[in-house]
């Protein structure tokens, strides 16, 4: 290791120039990996949250064909049998989730209504908090609270009277009158616009559910345990009555498109990369010209072959060891400002965001894997670079070789 070291290092400045590339390589791949996974972590978050849910479980038909007909059953001992699945299991959020029309005096939208339990759904997505006007219903109690953007296209305010109509269960009517008691101000502009929330027991009683509700919202104490609770759940429930779907298998069109983004990453990754194999082959190469007769003179003096093969893998690691923590120790600061302040996006590109459901900012990931998965590439690119003296050293006769 000393001799490989040293060897480094006779020619400092063609041994800097190449940490330097290696280091900036690693930067910009780490600025980009870090940007992009964090971006794709906050779309999984937001959806996650406002929408499906790690976990669901539902009527097997369901999924396919998202029909009040395919309410599930739901009392207190089924949602206590589904948390004694799993120890992991943090929380269940039961919803009834459906469209109807909903009119004011003058205008009528389509909205989509949601029966839920106020203090579980604030569990899950802090939906309290985003009220600006009113109050929310206890379970049970009529009352109506709507997202901003539907309330002004409703011409309708806290205190005003708005129509719900709609289909329940088997086709049966569903019509009633509400007051909007709370209006949200919603973070995703989508459900700003479209979204109006009764109480679960009420949105039973309207849609005729019979105690039925459309899904039950599993959180797992983390996303790593989304496997694990899965499995205890297929498990433990009966598969003919219930079915239990992950986020990946509810959002396939979300997942498609952040595997078709990686792609793109990873051509750009690549290239960065190529750049760094290059700038590690010109300096081995450089040093195995250069040293041609002092490996045929150390052959002739006994050295083994293994031996020096060795010494140059260990010179291109050094030179990648030293470039991967440069370029980690001058992207950890640029990183963490990153993830403690969000870019904010403006402009089409928010509204792109926006009108996908997800909040318009692009947060840095700060995973381990993400640093990990670098060196590992780095490594590798070293050891493909030092093939080039091993075959030198392999192929070497001291006896041709000159000064």
């Amino acid at each position: 290791m000393t001799l490989a070291w040293r060897n480094l290092w006779r020619n400092r400045r063609r041994t800097l120039i190449t940490i330097a590339s290696i280091s900036f390589a690693v930067l910009f791949a780490l600025l980009m990996r870090s940007i992009n996974e964090g971006a794709y972590d906050q779309m999984i978050t937001n959806a996650v949250q406002f929408h499906t849910g790690f976990i669901q479980v539902q009527d097997p038909w369901y999924h396919d064909e998202p029909s009040l007909d395919y309410v599930m059953p739901y009392d207190e001992q089924f949602e206590q049998q589904v948390l004694a699945a799993d120890e992991a299991i943090s929380y269940v959020v039961p919803r009834i989730e459906t469209y109807a029309l909903l009119a004011g005096d003058i205008q009528a939208r389509g909205a989509m209504i949601s029966g839920i339990k106020p203090d579980r759904e604030h569990q899950l997505n802090e939906l309290k908090d985003l009220l600006s006007e009113g109050r929310f219903f206890e379970n049970g109690e009529p009352g109506v609270v709507l997202g901003r953007g539907l309330s002004r296209r409703l011409d309708a305010g806290i205190g005003d009277t708005i129509v719900v109509l709609g289909q329940g269960r088997f086709g049966v009517s569903a019509a009633a009158e509400y007051e909007v008691i709370g209006l949200i101000d919603h973070r995703m502009r989508e459900l700003d616009n479209n979204a109006a929330f009764l109480s679960l027991a009420e949105a039973q009683w309207l849609f005729d559910t019979d105690g039925g509700i459309t899904s039950l919202l599993v959180m797992p104490e983390g996303a790593r345990y989304v496997d694990r609770v899965k499995s205890s759940l297929q498990r433990e429930l009966d598969t003919e009555t219930y079915a239990v779907l992950d986020w990946q298998e509810l959002m396939p069109d979300l997942l498609s498109m952040m595997e078709l983004d990686r792609i793109s990453d990873g051509i750009f990754s690549g290239v960065l990369y190529l750049i760094i194999g290059f700038g590690m082959f010109g300096t081995i190469l450089a040093k195995t010209m250069e040293r041609k007769y002092e490996y045929g003179m150390m052959l002739s003096l006994g050295m083994q072959r293994t031996q020096l093969s060795f010494v140059a893998i260990l010179e291109a690691v050094w030179l990648s060891i030293i470039g991967v923590i440069s370029g980690i120790v001058i992207s950890m600061p640029v990183l963490l400002y990153f993830y403690f302040n969000p870019i904010t996006l403006t402009g089409d590109m928010a509204d792109m965001y926006e009108d996908m459901g997800f909040e318009p900012i692009l947060p840095a990931s700060m995973d381990v894997s993400i640093f990990v998965s670098q060196t590992v590439i780095v490594l590798v690119l070293a050891f493909l670079v030092s093939l080039y003296p091993i075959r030198t050293i392999y192929r070497l006769n001291p006896q041709e070789v000159r000064a």
